[in-house]
C-alpha cells in the first residue's frame, strides 16, 4: 500500500494507492485484483473489494467504483446515484463515509481533495482521457461548487516514460492538440520513428495549470511486477488478461 505524504496530513481523510499484494486472487490476478471487468473469479474479486472496504473503514456498498471507458465524463456522487452503476472516468462527492475508487493497470490514478469545501474526487487518467480533458473537467466541476477553494491532488503509481513506448500516430495526436506537447516525448534510442511518452509529467502539468497543489507517489507499474498490475506488461508477455489495482479516497 502506498500513500500521499500530503493527503496523509489531513486527519479527516482516508486514502490509499493499493498495490497488487494482500488479496485472494491467484495466477495472473495474484493477488489484490479489484477489476470486475477481468476474467478473474468473481468471488475472489468481491473478497478483494471487501478487504479494501475494511481498510478504508467503509461499508461494502459504500466503496463506489466506475465503469471506466477512457472518457472525459465526471459524475458527482449524491443521494440520487449512490446505489447506481456509475459510467464515468472521474467522480467527486461531499459525502462522508463513502470511498471513491479508481482502477488502473498503467493509467494514472489521481486522488483529489478540496480542503476548503470538503470535496473529494478520483480521476482515471489514461492518455485518451487526459488528452480529452478529464482532469480539467473534474477540477472545474469542483471549483464551480464554490467561489473559493483549496485543491490538492496526489498522482499515483503509473507507467513511467522509460516503459511507455508509442508510435508516431500517438505522438501526432498530442501535437495536433498543442505543439507544446512535444516536450512530453523523447526519441527512443535516437530513433525518430519511435517515441517514449511521459504521461506522469503531462498529468502533473495539467493539474498545475489549474492551480492545484500536487504531489506524487512515483512508482512504475510496468517495471514493478511484484507491486502492480500492468496492461502493457501483460500484453508484452502475451497473457490473455490482466488484473487492476485500486486507489481510493474517503472522508471520515
Amino acid at each position: 500500500m502506498f500513500y500521499s505524504k500530503r493527503l496523509k496530513k489531513f486527519k479527516n481523510l482516508n486514502h490509499c494507492f493499493f498495490s497488487r499484494r494482500g488479496g485472494y486472487s491467484s495466477g495472473l490476478y495474484k493477488s489484490l485484483n479489484c477489476g470486475k471487468g477481468s476474467r478473474d473469479k468473481r468471488k475472489n474479486i468481491l473478497k478483494n473489494l471487501e478487504y479494501v472496504s475494511k481498510k478504508m473503514y467503509v461499508k461494502k456498498k459504500r466503496l463506489i467504483l466506475m465503469h471506466q471507458t477512457h472518457s472525459n465524463k465526471v459524475v458527482e456522487i449524491n443521494e440520487k446515484n449512490l446505489d447506481k452503476n456509475i459510467n464515468s472516468d472521474a467522480m467527486i462527492t461531499r459525502y462522508k463515509k463513502v470511498a471513491l475508487g479508481v482502477l488502473t493497470a498503467d493509467c494514472v490514478p489521481i486522488l483529489v481533495y478540496d480542503k476548503r469545501n470538503k470535496i473529494i474526487g478520483c480521476i482515471h487518467a489514461g492518455w485518451r482521457g487526459a488528452l480529452s480533458g478529464i482532469i480539467k473537467k473534474t477540477i472545474i466541476k469542483i471549483k464551480r461548487k464554490n467561489s473559493r477553494y483549496d485543491i490538492f491532488a496526489s498522482v499515483g503509481p503509473c507507467i513511467s516514460i522509460k516503459s511507455y513506448e508509442v508510435d508516431l500516430n500517438f505522438y501526432k495526436k498530442f501535437l495536433a492538440k498543442a505543439k507544446k506537447n512535444e516536450k512530453y516525448f523523447k526519441n527512443k534510442n535516437k530513433n525518430k520513428n519511435k517515441k517514449i511518452f511521459n504521461l506522469r509529467e503531462y498529468v502533473n502539468d495539467k493539474l498545475l495549470e489549474l492551480n492545484v497543489k500536487v504531489d506524487h507517489v512515483n512508482r512504475d507499474t510496468y517495471r514493478e511486477k511484484k507491486n502492480f498490475f500492468s496492461y502493457r506488461r501483460s500484453s508484452k508477455l502475451k497473457q490473455n488478461d490482466y488484473g487492476r489495482c485500486i486507489s481510493t479516497i474517503s472522508m471520515i
